[in-house]
């Protein structure tokens, strides 16, 4: 396997699905002593290799933030079929205005909600007038279970994650009693890339979608890197002393580099035992016989999906073969980000804010000013 691949893997690993929806901690814990090093680097580096001794460390991080620094509404929506019953978990600023966007993020596997915490904030500012929609999957704080045992669902499939995510999206409509939808831009990272380029691709939402971005997911790297997925799981902590000592890890390994989203998305990503310790939300090793489905084709569906298309990447060298015929056709727009690792949203959140609202900017059909129609002028007496 490549060095690409097994780079690609490891920061992977520490994205992917968390259990059913509880409340994310919100408390106030004190750290337990640990440092970290905040410093960014070139590439997406392993957690093992990129610890720097504690002499040279910062301090810890201020304690957790909750999630109403971020989004003005938490919903729990709720949803049955004669197969299902589901209560979804979103984050919710809406639109201010009437021709406002409606930015709709998914987060990767493993992930949360609250990964685009800081980035709808750094979005906002750009874009006063513009709503977020954070989409939580199922066992990441969203629960979908048989409508007749009521046991969890534990399909984890590309169908079934787009269905979910096109429920929510309806659902908030209806919550909101929008008679139609905003404007929107979806927003995927990793696994919520490949979710939504799939929702983009169903044309299911209709003209609404004005366009899609994905971030840090080509269907070459991810493919080759699942091999060595299931050791690297393995090699995670299973459970951590205190919030803050799972927050502190997630810097230290360089998973995130940023301590303010580190805050705002690592307590989402925990829960508390009995014993007082934390352990993960989510059971990554249950989604394995999902992992290849997530990616595979989705470099043809980016390309062909209806929408303007967007791709930020941490490095050039995730390009694969097809993308980058794509990119040379003119077909999609791209942004690289050196200095960030995989969550390229969380690590460098205002100039991801910022790549996103231009490409809104770019593609916004509300700016559109159409010449008159000959009729219309030939009615006016002018010659034509």
């Amino acid at each position: 396997m490549s060095g690409l691949a097994k780079e690609f893997a490891k920061t992977k690993l520490s994205a992917l699905p968390l259990p059913p929806p509880e409340p994310s901690p919100r408390s106030s814990e004190k750290g337990d002593g640990a440092v970290y090093d905040d410093s960014s680097s070139s590439s997406s580096l392993s957690s093992t290799g990129t610890v720097v001794p504690t002499s040279s460390l910062k301090p810890a991080p201020a304690p957790p933030v909750g999630w109403s620094d971020f989004f003005e509404q938490e919903l729990y929506l709720d949803y049955q079929t004669d197969s299902l019953r589901a209560q979804y978990h979103v984050y919710l600023t809406p639109p201010s205005a009437p021709d406002a966007p409606l930015f709709v993020c998914h987060h990767g596997a493993a992930s949360s909600a609250l990964s685009f915490a800081t980035f709808a904030l750094e979005l906002r500012k750009l874009l006063p007038t513009a709503g977020v929609l954070s989409l939580e999957a199922r066992d990441h704080g969203s629960v979908v279970a048989s409508a007749s045992s009521n046991n969890a669902i534990h399909d984890f499939s590309l169908p079934a994650l787009t269905q979910d995510a096109l429920a929510m999206i309806r659902l908030t409509q209806a919550k909101l009693a929008w008679s139609s939808l905003p404007p929107l831009v979806l927003v995927g990272h990793s696994l919520g890339g490949a979710v939504l380029t799939s929702v983009a691709a169903s044309f299911q939402l209709g003209p609404s979608v004005l366009g899609y971005a994905v971030l840090d997911i080509v269907e070459g790297s991810a493919m080759d890197a699942l091999t060595s997925m299931s050791a690297l799981l393995r090699s995670r902590p299973s459970t951590f002393p205190t919030l803050q000592a799972g927050i502190d890890w997630h810097l230290r390994s360089r998973t995130l580099r940023n301590p303010a989203s580190a805050r705002a998305s690592v307590p989402s990503l925990l829960i508390e035992l009995p014993s007082g310790e934390w352990t993960w939300r989510t059971d990554l090793a249950a989604t394995q016989p999902f992992w290849a489905g997530w990616f595979e084709g989705l470099s043809r569906k980016f390309l062909e999906a209806r929408g303007a298309k967007l791709l930020l990447l941490a490095g050039t060298d995730r390009l694969d073969k097809e993308l980058m015929i794509g990119q040379m056709q003119g077909k999609f727009q791209m942004h690289v980000f050196p200095t960030a690792g995989h969550f390229i949203h969380e690590d460098l959140p205002a100039k991801t804010a910022a790549a996103v609202a231009e490409f809104f900017k770019r593609n916004d059909r509300s700016t559109l000013v159409l010449p008159p129609k000959v009729s219309e002028l030939l009615a006016q007496g002018k010659k034509v």
